[in-house]
């Protein structure tokens, strides 16, 4: 018998870990991860879809003399693994390879497509690494978050990935993925086969049509996720390669590791190029392909998106505060039912506060958000109610065997500031999070959580953060 790969490995421990103790959400996030075991997916004639090999979908499209490779994925290793399955279905030669935006796990891997001896045209838009040099311009060198949201530094037995993928153990180096704060952002340190391989074909207008071994095809700007996204179409199956646009997912409107903003209008637009195309399988930058009923899911993802943003500006103009809208603004019925648009990745609370914060600004209308105490005078006026700071961390005990860990850890936390250098409130406040993060069915919330508990725990025994 062969011995289990770590993808398979991971997938059966996803699946029957702590069985009888999860939560819902971590039940859902489990199922989900069933569904991006490694697999080809048949989409249409000639147009293949690989989930799973990679964090991002690696898709093929057989032609009359070669192949077409959109989205390479993101690490060497894993995209060898993705040409390997695809040589099963033809030998035929890769005669392009097309990136529907920069991001480095979408593609990183295209060196595995490219045989040494030979150059082929890589095609992407005219502002292809737009969001790197935009963060880049605003003086980031390293990541604004100590940890990450992407699970590398989740403890093993709770990480369950990023909801629409599972990432590898660690970030492939050069992949701009974050770990410990860090990232690999372009002009880093990286092996020298990691090295991305930049377009060597841009367009910048519109639309640009293009015969690639026989196969007539149109790229098309679509900002969205990022400014430089593209999706491609395949007008003779009706075939659409969204990019990162569309995913089985409630878009992440807003990363919580800190990145470029993303205009959810923009977004929403863009989808609705897609659904003028009038699709019929639809190919997105993560999850499995949606087949023969593209279009209408695509007006479901655009009308959703639509609805959040004009009901966020709806309560804005009430004058309702963010936290506030996070109440108000929800999901009709219509859109609520739909797994594709659940909080896998993105998720609508987070989306609203993002829009607040780009069309309001930070002033959320709280006189008192004007004239706020520094956050250790604050604990240190609550210790005084509470009894000191061994008072916080009893209330803290007691708010967490009541099983309400939220209010245990804003106990802990206060306790925390009055105690810097003190093993017990971090201990505490970490096993208020890890329960927390346990019933989070976001999964970058979930992981950032969990990590943030971890890095608790490593602190107090004296190990490096």
């Amino acid at each position: 018998m062969k011995a289990m790969t770590p993808s398979l490995r991971f997938f059966l421990f996803a699946a029957l870990a702590l069985p009888g103790q999860d939560s819902p959400a971590t039940r859902r996030l489990k199922q989900r991860n069933l569904e991006l075991a490694p697999a080809i997916v048949h989409v249409a004639e000639g147009v293949y879809a690989a989930v799973g090999y990679t964090v991002s979908v690696n898709c093929m499209i057989v032609g009359e003399t070669g192949v077409i490779i959109i989205d390479p994925g993101q690490s060497i290793a894993g995209s060898r693994r993705v040409r390997e399955e695809f040589a099963k279905i033809t030998n035929k030669p890769v005669s392009a390879i097309i990136c529907t935006h920069s991001r480095a796990d979408h593609t990183g891997g295209a060196p595995a497509f490219v045989d040494p001896d030979k150059t082929i045209p890589i095609w992407a838009r005219a502002n292809f690494g737009s969001e790197a040099a935009t963060v880049q311009a605003a003086g980031i060198r390293v990541g604004v978050r100590p940890v990450n949201t992407q699970g590398f530094d989740v403890p093993p037995e709770k990480r369950l990935g990023i909801g629409i993928a599972i990432p590898p153990n660690r970030p492939p180096a050069g992949s701009g993925m974050m770990r410990d704060g860090v990232a690999n952002l372009p002009g880093a340190a990286q092996a020298p086969e990691a090295r991305p391989m930049p377009p060597t074909h841009q367009f910048s207008e519109e639309r640009r049509k293009l015969e690639i071994a026989g196969v007539q095809l149109e790229l098309v700007a679509a900002p969205g996720e990022t400014d430089d996204q593209l999706y491609v179409w395949l007008p003779s199956q009706r075939v659409v390669f969204s990019g990162d646009n569309f995913y089985q997912s409630w878009p992440n409107t807003y990363p919580l590791r800190g990145s470029a903003r993303r205009d959810i209008r923009m977004w929403a637009d863009s989808v609705d190029k897609i659904v003028q195309e009038n699709p019929l399988h639809l190919v997105g930058g993560h999850t499995k392909p949606i087949l023969n009923d593209a279009r209408k899911v695509l007006e479901n993802y655009r009308d959703a998106l639509r609805f959040v943003h004009q009901k966020t500006m709806e309560g804005a103009e009430k004058f309702l505060t963010p936290d506030e809208l996070v109440e108000y603004v929800k999901l009709p019925p219509e859109f609520a039912q739909l797994d594709y648009l659940g909080d896998y990745y993105g998720s609508v609370a987070g989306t609203v506060r993002e829009i607040y914060a780009q069309h309001v600004g930070w002033f959320d209308g709280d006189p008192l958000n004007l004239h706020r105490l520094p956050p250790r005078e604050q604990s240190e006026r609550m210790a005084a109610l509470a009894g000191g700071a061994q008072g916080l961390l009893e209330k803290a005990r007691t708010a967490l065997a009541a099983n309400d860990a939220v209010w245990a850890a804003q106990l802990a936390q206060h306790a925390m500031r009055l105690q810097p250098a003190a093993k017990e409130p971090k201990l505490l406040l970490a096993e208020a999070l890890d329960k927390i993060a346990e019933k989070t069915f976001n999964a970058p919330s979930r992981n950032y959580t969990f990590a943030f508990a971890a890095r608790l725990r490593r602190e107090a025994a004296g190990e490096r953060p």
